[in-house]
């Protein structure tokens, strides 16, 4: 085995994987047992109207499970979005009625977002846009003491940001949110970005786009995840391409290396990562060493050992 001061000497900015373990066929990975899935909204067009359904975000909040998504009676990414949501009181075994976060007006769309649960207090971060995804932009949300009414607290991030994993605390006292800068929706092209909270301001963001090197060519769809561990904060984004996309922050993500493909295939869809309670870093995705076809599945969880910087084994783990 390899000790963790030599691992660390074999570093480099964009190394996600371990490079002395070999990177599993996806037939190779075990398979999670006991695991039960849950129904939160189905898609029933016929029944409903709505023919699109997408974006799924999760908190825990005063001891019940909330949920949002956006839905639209039209097509993905045009007016008429809805960011919308559900919540449980069994754990996600059941839920209740459907509520409605922001329907939009007119042009104006919101769709699919994240949520933060913050001193007593739940907030919403949602991705909206005008006509058909232009001038993309971030609205907060805060719901109401009663836990009945979205309190609109307009526009918290501008020029293109759209959230994708949910604000997290940093050691300086700073929020960081990770997502994707729209440039255009079509063609598909977007920078991985973050948002920077000024404190616990929840209304007040800087915008930090990541630029890429000239190592990443052709389209970029930069939907992104962070991993903080103290002021170096990693960031992993999709590519056009089956590989994971890696920059590194070493300041509380103020700046960021130019992003770079890393060491480890990943299919070219939303990643999400974060540090488990173990100090393990986690990476759900779907990242195996055939998965070049770009297939999302099989769905998979990379995890680093305890306080180790690498992935390099995958849930479950023997």
């Amino acid at each position: 085995m390899i000790k963790s001061d030599l691992l660390r000497g074999m570093e480099s900015e964009h190394t996600l994987w371990n490079p002395v373990e070999p990177i599993p066929k996806a037939s190779e990975i075990p398979l999670l047992k006991n695991v039960n899935f849950h129904i939160i909204k189905s898609h029933k067009p016929d029944i409903d109207g709505y023919s699109f359904l997408h974006g799924i975000a999760l908190v825990w909040h005063n001891d019940e499970l909330w949920a949002s998504f956006g839905h639209n009676r039209g097509r993905e990414n045009t007016a008429g979005e809805e960011a919308r949501g559900r919540k449980s009181r069994d754990s996600g075994k059941s839920w209740g009625d459907l509520f409605t976060i922001d329907p939009g007006k007119d042009n104006l769309a919101v769709s699919h977002g994240v949520f933060l649960a913050h001193e007593d207090k739940l907030w919403a971060f949602h991705g909206a846009f005008y006509d058909n995804c232009q001038r993309v932009h971030t609205r907060a949300y805060l719901m109401d003491k009663n836990g009945e009414k979205w309190q609109n607290k307009g526009v918290v991030v501008d020029k293109g940001f759209w959230p994708l994993q949910e604000p997290q605390k940093m050691d300086n006292g700073n929020y960081i949110m990770a997502g994707i800068c729209v440039a255009t929706m079509w063609p598909p092209a977007g920078l991985p970005a973050v948002a920077i909270s000024h404190g616990d301001k929840l209304t007040n963001w800087s915008l930090v786009v990541i630029q890429n090197d000239k190592c990443v060519y052709g389209p970029i769809w930069g939907e992104s995840t962070v991993i903080v561990t103290g002021k170096r904060i990693i960031n992993v984004a999709r590519w056009g391409s089956p590989i994971a996309l890696v920059s590194v922050s070493n300041d509380y993500g103020r700046t960021w290396n130019l992003t770079h493909p890393g060491n480890l295939p990943m299919v070219a869809s939303k990643p999400y990562a974060g540090v488990l309670s173990t100090g393990q870093h986690y990476l759900i995705g779907t990242t195996a060493s055939d998965c070049g076809s770009n297939q999302r599945y099989p769905l998979t969880i990379a995890i680093s050992r305890p306080g180790e910087i690498f992935f390099q084994q995958y849930l479950p783990h023997p």
